[in-house]
């Protein structure tokens, strides 16, 4: 078996390390300290069985890099393993086809005995979550707004990323190694597809779409789709 630990955190990429070699001793564990590392790694990779993703990344946030790996790899399931325990935001994680969440608060043996839940098949979720009460399942401005997120190219997530991270074009054209001209085509994409009319508006977009926006929209956890399959949105 190969995992892919997705950490930046040195202790915490241990401890999970550990629980890993309890489920599966002779398992090959990889590590990325970034999103855009896990994805080169993924690309690089014959074959994984599991992705252990934290949600608070360097450069990026817990929805995105989400969504990123989901779209160029939807067929490798994901676990979020993270500090946060609001149930919305677990909620709101669920409903982008992670196959499980548990808490860094958890002892090695719980992180273990969870993880091997997923690789059984189920989904993981901590023992205390209750999913919060919605009326309907909605579809408001956005939960449309990840509709239209999933409709980006892997390179324009990676563009929007660093426009919300405030880079110029010609900063984004030195780290993606690409023409400003190319930057240029990116982001007049960008904008089309999210339906703004400029970059600033695109980022004021990106900033209100969160986990407890979605959770409280009626996206919540969908538990008989397969993990194979992508997200709907």
């Amino acid at each position: 078996m190969r995992f892919l630990i997705v950490e930046d955190h040195p202790l915490f990429r241990e401890a999970l390390e550990g629980a890993l070699q309890m489920v599966a001793p002779t398992a090959e564990i990889l590590e990325a300290i970034s999103i855009d590392g896990a994805l080169e790694l993924v690309a690089a990779t014959s074959e994984l069985d599991l992705i252990l993703l934290d949600l608070s990344m360097p450069g990026t946030t817990g929805l995105s890099g989400i969504i990123r790996i989901r779209k160029s790899f939807p067929k490798i399931p994901i676990v979020i393993v993270s500090g946060h325990q609001d149930p919305q935001i677990i909620s709101g994680a669920l409903s982008l086809g992670v196959a499980g969440y548990i808490l860094k608060s958890s002892s090695k043996q719980d992180l273990a005995q969870s993880i091997g839940e997923v690789l059984r098949g189920s989904i993981c979720v901590p023992a205390a979550y209750r999913a919060p009460v919605r009326p309907q399942r909605g579809s408001g401005p956005a939960q449309d707004l990840i509709k239209r997120l999933h409709e980006l190219t892997p390179q324009q997530l990676r563009v929007l990323e660093m426009l919300k991270r405030g880079l110029q074009n010609k900063q984004i054209a030195f780290e993606l190694k690409i023409s400003e001209t190319t930057v240029k085509v990116h982001v007049s994409d960008i904008l089309r597809k999210l339906n703004v009319i400029s970059r600033t508006k695109a980022i004021v977009e990106m900033s209100r779409i969160d986990f407890a926006t979605l959770a409280a929209e009626g996206t919540g956890p969908k538990r008989e789709r397969s993990q194979a399959d992508p997200p709907s949105g």
